[in-house]
């Protein structure tokens, strides 16, 4: 038996959950071959029983179409100490983040999609999850009107593979349904599509996932911590007080006992209004402060402030988010918030154990 063909039907051979070759993702390790015995050992993110299985029986028959008498010895290990008992069904994402808000209207899918470029831009690979299923935004920002992600069928399985814009993976109701398409449904059905949104799309190896949360408290935000562990929530507000109020509710969801998802921070949205010909000066149309109370409320910080830009709704309207341009002012605003969450997500995974997934009580 040539080590040459075996690595090569080993190629061949796909992740279940991020579709891509076991190979190029050096899932295999100390390939050996001693006469008619393949030995060799499968390096998985979790051991997961139905995920190991599937590998387990797709490698001995990608090498037995080759070798018919091969006897396949495979081992199987956990990259980490203790994810065996990971209650998440994506281990090779690293860090889940909800980016929330009280009300609609404070700029909240904006901040989730400028974040989620400026953690590209700082190397990270990130993907944005747009669970905001009544109101999907993401393919206007983006730029991806009418685009249909591709269904691909692993290990017997239809999963869909998400769309890429400038370096982020996506997912969003946008890409399933026509553009004027009323999106009526109810409560279990949303559950349905958030679990589909996440356990059967194809996520590559993330260091951040954003998830686009819609305003306030209800089914998708429960769907949401009940599907997969929250690493943390950034709560989004406007200066004025009827945000401000409307987000204290929305941040206490987290906070509840059942449901135990770290508060991240805090971005405060159309912080003042600045003229692009005067961008020195400051007008608080919307008041002063919010961002900071909500932050001191929640025990957490203020990760940044947006201003108010005329380019900020340009770059959403025409599918090139602001921090793609040559805009100074938000593009450092942004990578301020950028830096201030991947310090406060380290400093929470050192200092917290891991979220688990939210057993609600019926």
């Amino acid at each position: 038996m040539e080590r040459v063909k075996i690595a090569g039907a080993l190629g061949k051979v796909t992740d279940p959950e991020t579709g891509r070759s076991i190979m190029a993702m050096n899932r295999v390790q100390d390939l050996e071959i001693e006469g008619n015995n393949v030995n060799f050992t499968i390096v998985l993110p979790s051991l997961n029983k139905e995920y190991k299985s599937q590998l387990n029986f797709a490698c001995i028959g990608a090498i037995q179409e080759i070798y018919p008498t091969a006897e396949v010895n495979i081992h199987v290990k956990s990259t980490a100490p203790g994810a065996q008992a990971t209650t998440s069904p994506k281990p090779h994402i690293s860090n889940v983040i909800a980016v929330a808000s009280g009300k609609g209207g404070v700029g909240k899918s904006t901040v989730a999609v400028n974040l989620a470029l400026s953690l590209k831009a700082q190397g990270a690979t990130v993907g944005l999850l747009d669970a905001d299923l009544y109101g999907p935004s993401i393919p206007t920002m983006f730029g991806l009107q009418g685009a249909r992600p591709k269904v691909e069928n692993i290990h017997g399985k239809p999963l869909i593979r998400p769309l890429e814009a400038h370096g982020i993976y996506l997912i969003s109701m946008g890409f399933i349904i026509e553009p004027e398409q009323a999106v009526v449904l109810r409560g279990p059905r949303l559950g349905g599509i958030i679990k589909q949104f996440v356990n059967d799309v194809l996520w590559p190896p993330l260091d951040y996932l954003i998830i686009d949360l819609p305003p306030g408290t209800g089914d998708v935000q429960l769907s949401l911590v009940q599907t997969i562990p929250v690493t943390g929530a950034i709560m989004v507000t406007t200066p004025q007080e009827v945000a401000y109020v409307d987000a204290i509710k929305a941040m206490n969801m987290f906070r509840l006992p059942s449901v135990n998802v770290p508060l991240l921070g805090v971005v405060e949205n159309m912080a003042w209004f600045t003229p692009a010909e005067l961008p020195d000066n400051k007008y608080y149309i919307f008041g002063q402060g919010g961002g900071k109370r909500l932050a001191k409320e929640s025990n957490s910080m203020l990760l940044g402030q947006v201003p108010l830009v005329q380019s900020v709704r340009e770059g959403g309207d025409d599918g090139t988010p602001v921090v793609l341009q040559d805009e100074g002012i938000i593009r450092d605003a942004f990578t301020k918030i950028a830096l201030n969450t991947m310090r406060q997500v380290n400093l929470r995974n050192e200092m917290l154990a891991p979220t688990t997934i939210v057993k609600m009580q019926s």
